[in-house]
């Protein structure tokens, strides 16, 4: 895989299926320094920067025989190219993404404005420049489970305001929110929010809960012993502790019948607080049905009353836990008044993300836009749910015949509501594109397909694929000789719809306005709702946008469709689109370079936030297109690429990378002072860091010497540091070149060099060890800086579904919390790391932490490697990844192997296994200088095929 080609998919993340400024990106004039395409005589285009200049002639094109793309005549890439096209497998397929029926539960249901917290939060050091923001916005969008709350509020707790404003998110006319320019912090509460009452702020006594009644529905029908209900029915309540989905479930049973016959659950929001109430203070419910719905399986709304409650305390605690459960249970029953339990769940799920984006970021949607967003909200039930559908689907178009979900009850209703504005149709008189006719086309059988060749008296071969099919009869459409295939289409499809431009436009926005990024989408909120991810508790403290305006916003998501139509042109062997996207990219990215800023500057925030920048994407595209262009051997383009990078790009930590490939590629054209003085000069970068540094050593090393260089350079005995090394042998179970070797365990099974390597160990000085590379080593960083990571600090939590801070990869992240970190760290220092570690596993296990693996590290490994490495280099490791993880992400030793002597003290150490053709990368020798000079006992193992005696 192309360098690059990894990160820039992931930036995509679900590809879009319109994209609104193609024909600008296919066909508009380039305005670029590098002129990369070619005409159709092999010599180059002209684009608008090279008119009037002398165009160079290239050489002839060949055609691939086996993609058909055009390619230069040179024997290597003619060669370069089909080994290519011969190793690539079939096209990626978008994974067709279906919402089940759930959700993701409570969201804010209140607005805090604090203008006491505000001043003091303004004031901190960390609030440079915000009174300029467009939008000074806090929110605390943490979820947790009743019982960790104590213990969070223990580690987290925001400071005590006196003077609170409470404010309905729904659209009050005291909203600040929807301005865009408040300089007010605004506090929204979520149901589960880790803001502990305070007792004085506790209103009632346990004496009012008794008798108290409150009104909420029956759910989970579908699961009931008793379809039929009845107005008035009396009923009752039964703990479940034993349910598997759920362990506060609470069942609802007849309390009429003899049996007691069960009618369903109360919803898990309002079980979570009620049930141990029921389980500590005996206390009961009872009530009865107060509405009957029309489907049986639909919720049944209930009232319940409060029967009676016991406290075994004696010193208030006890009444005082009660109280806050109670008042929690209060607040879910009133969000749940706004939100009916019918409503589907990923219905609901997609209204909050719309409403959430309109609240947090007004001012980048025109009224237009806010209008067509809002509408959403008041169409029909099963409007909404409809479009929901098919939004989520891969599509694009769908046959309104085979249109059947069980919660929408009338689908051609739904689409005569959905067609003015969110939904397209195809009918009869639809012109089509040529693109469009494809997507329909593709929607017929292969037995309709042959059937229309048929009518048409075309060739039909029956063991065509479909795909051929769909070719055969599209080059009909385009040449003219079909102009009736519409119409034959529409006969047998009848009626397809498909999400308009417009809609799928605003709703991707707004998706990515919510996840700020491609990976994501509503299938997060249904991972949350099945409680396969748990994500962390934090506060979302905002006080600056990430997008200032609507403009910064438009030229990011134009980035992000020029990055997919490179992605989609490579899948293709588009070369010519590729090589556009190239020079659209280049011509893009600021011509100006960016002030360099000191890494103790504050402003380092800034950096983090320019990855949401149509620069930032430029420059992934423009990475992609240099790795291509250095596997067709076109060095002075990529060079030239790489030049514009480190112009534009001061301030980047992938500065390393791209100054040894420019070093590099200047050797590769017989440049070599051009390339030592490169390399040079990249050593005195402060961005150049770790492996990359480590390359440019190596090389200045290699190039400067007499007569280019007279002086050897001060870090000449550094890198001829020696590595220990161990040799072993084992026997081989493969030698192939190209392959990761294999060999045959001392046990006699098959393993890889890694595991040879461990039973060596184990046998020659009784070590234990896991092979994890860098994940023990991130999940140990993980745990231990557990509270570091989501600490309050501004900014960097933007949405409830983050596993780490947006900072994590840059300088800010230490800066920002030094005050923080040097303390944690100096308890590592002096032993404490165990303990931390056991603290940690036991309050988080199973919550999503990025680098943390829960199941490949079990917490007897953990403890025994922290125990058995010396506090102060542990220290010294997690203090170097706290100042720069990006950089040290990668590269760690293969094998972390211990050994105790006796019950408390013992030994660790890292090893870096190679097979028979394998060296050491930069960033691997990088890693073991580091741990060494951090006091590790760290070494090389290279493996080698038993020698056949003769």
């Amino acid at each position: 895989m192309l360098t690059g080609r990894e990160s820039l998919s992931r930036l995509i993340g679900k590809r879009r299926r319109f994209l609104p400024n193609l024909q600008s990106i296919l066909f508009s004039p380039i305005r670029s320094s590098l002129n990369l395409l070619s005409d159709k005589n092999g010599g180059l285009t002209e684009t608008e920067s090279s008119k009037g200049k002398v165009e160079i002639s290239s050489s002839d094109l060949v055609t691939c025989p086996v993609c058909g793309s055009k390619v230069r005549g040179e024997d290597y890439t003619i060669n370069s190219h089909l080994d290519r096209c011969l190793s690539r497998r079939t096209k990626r397929k978008l994974t067709q993404r279906t919402l089940l029926e759930l959700n993701f539960g409570c969201s804010q249901s209140k607005l805090q404005i604090s203008s006491d917290e505000s001043e003091r939060l303004l004031s901190s050091d960390l609030r440079k420049n915000c009174s300029d923001c467009e939008e000074n916005v806090t929110r605390c969008f943490s979820k947790i489970d009743p019982r960790e709350e104590k213990s969070h509020d223990q580690c987290r707790q925001l400071p005590h305001t006196e003077s609170v404003k409470q404010i309905d998110v729904a659209g009050s006319a005291e909203n600040p929110i929807s301005d865009g320019r408040a300089n007010t912090m605004v506090y929204f509460s979520a149901l589960s929010t880790d803001n502990e009452e305070s007792r004085n702020h506790m209103d009632g006594t346990v004496d009012s809960i008794s008798g108290m009644a409150i009104d909420t529905f029956i759910v989970g029908r579908k699961f009931s012993d008793e379809k039929e209900v009845n107005l008035g029915a009396n009923i009752s309540l039964l703990r479940d502790p034993d349910n598997i989905k759920d362990s506060n479930a609470i069942k609802v049973l007849s309390a009429s019948s003899a049996c007691c016959k069960v009618l369903g659950y109360l919803p898990l929001e309002l079980a979570q607080y009620l049930s141990p109430l029921i389980e500590k203070y005996c206390l009961s419910f009872e009530g009865y049905v107060i509405s009957v719905p029309k489907r049986s399986l639909d919720a049944v709304p209930i009232q319940i009353v409060c029967q009676n409650i016991i406290f075994n305390g004696k010193n208030g605690c006890d009444e005082f836990e009660a109280l806050h459960l109670w008042q929690k249970a209060l607040q879910v029953v009133e969000f749940a008044k706004n939100r009916p339990p019918n409503t589907t769940k990923y219905q609901q799920n997609f209204c909050l993300l719309l409403k959430e984006v309109l609240t947090s970021s007004p001012h980048l949607f025109t009224k237009d836009e806010k209008k067509f967003i809002e509408s959403f909200t008041s169409l029909s039930e099963d409007s909404q749910r409809l479009f929901v559908r098919l939004y989520t689907r891969k599509g694009p178009w769908f046959r309104l015949s085979t249109i059947m979900y069980p919660e929408i009850c009338n689908p051609q209703q739904a689409v005569k509501e959905l067609s003015a504005g969110y939904l397209y149709l195809f009918e009869d008189t639809t012109k089509l594109h040529d693109d469009e006719m494809k997507d329909l086309l593709s929607l017929l059988t292969v037995s309709e397909l042959r059937d229309i060749l048929c009518t048409l008296r075309k060739k039909c071969n029956h063991g065509s694929r479909k795909q051929n099919l769909i070719a055969s009869l599209l080059s009909c459409y385009k040449g003219g000789s079909c102009p009736v295939l519409q119409r034959l289409i529409w006969d047998r499809t009848e009626i397809c719809i498909r999400a308009s431009p417009e809609a799928e436009s605003l709703f991707w926005r707004a998706e990515r306005l919510f996840f700020l990024n491609g990976e994501q989408d509503l299938s997060a909120f249904l991972l949350v709702d099945l409680r396969i991810v748990k994500y962390p508790t934090y506060n979302c403290i905002i006080l600056e946008q990430i997008f200032s305006n609507e403009s910064d916003l438009l030229a990011y998501e134009e980035a992000i469709e020029v990055a997919q139509v490179i992605d989609q042109s490579l899948d293709e062997n588009n070369f010519e689109l590729v090589l556009r996207c190239i020079m659209i990219a280049d011509s893009r990215i600021s011509c100006c370079p960016e002030k360099l800023i000191d890494s103790t500057s504050p402003d380092l925030m800034a950096i983090f936030r320019s990855c949401f920048s149509a620069s930032w994407v430029y420059s992934k595209v423009i990475l992609l297109g240099i790795s291509f262009l250095e596997c067709e051997r076109r060095y002075k383009d990529a060079i030239h690429l790489l030049r514009r990078l480190l112009d534009c790009f001061t301030c980047d930590a992938r500065r390393g990378y791209w100054t040894v490939r420019l070093s590099v590629d200047l050797e590769h054209i017989g440049c070599p002072n051009e390339s030592l003085s490169v390399a040079e000069a990249g050593l005195l970068d402060p961005w150049v860091r770790a492996g990359s540094r480590m390359a440019l050593q190596r090389r200045v090393l290699r190039l400067a010497k007499p007569p280019r260089r007279w002086k050897t350079p001060s870090f000449s005995e550094s890198l001829k540091r020696k590595i220990i090394e161990v040799h072993i042998q084992g026997r081989p179970l493969n030698c192939e070149a190209g392959r990761k070797s294999r060999f045959y365990g001392e046990d006699g099974e098959q393993c890889g060099v890694e595991q040879l390597a461990l039973q060596y160990y184990a046998t020659e000085g009784g070590w234990q060890g896991v092979h994890t590379e860098s994940g023990i080593w991130m999940t140990i960083f993980g745990l231990l800086m557990w509270d570091i990571l989501f600490s309050d600090v501004p900014n960097v939590f933007r949405t409830r579904f983050q596993t780490a801070p947006l900072d994590m990869d840059t300088d800010h992240f230490y800066l920002a919390r030094k005050s923080l970190i040097e303390p944690q760290l100096q308890k590592i220092h002096d032993g404490l790391a165990e303990e931390i570690l056991i603290t940690s596993w036991e309050l988080h296990m199973g919550t999503a932490c990025r680098g943390v693996n829960w199941d490949q590290h079990s917490l007897s490994d953990l403890r025994a490697a922290v125990s058995c490495i010396r506090g102060p280099c542990l220290a010294s490791l997690c203090r170097h990844l706290a100042q720069d993880y990006r950089s040290w992400l990668s590269g760690m030793p293969d094998l972390l192997l211990w050994r105790f002597h006796g019950d408390y003290k013992g030994e660790a150490k890292l090893v870096e296994v190679k097979g028979p053709r394998d060296q050491l990368s930069e960033q691997q020798r990088a890693w073991l200088l580091l741990l060494m000079d951090c006091g590790f006992n760290a070494e090389v193992c290279k493996v080698s095929p038993t020698v056949a005696s003769p």
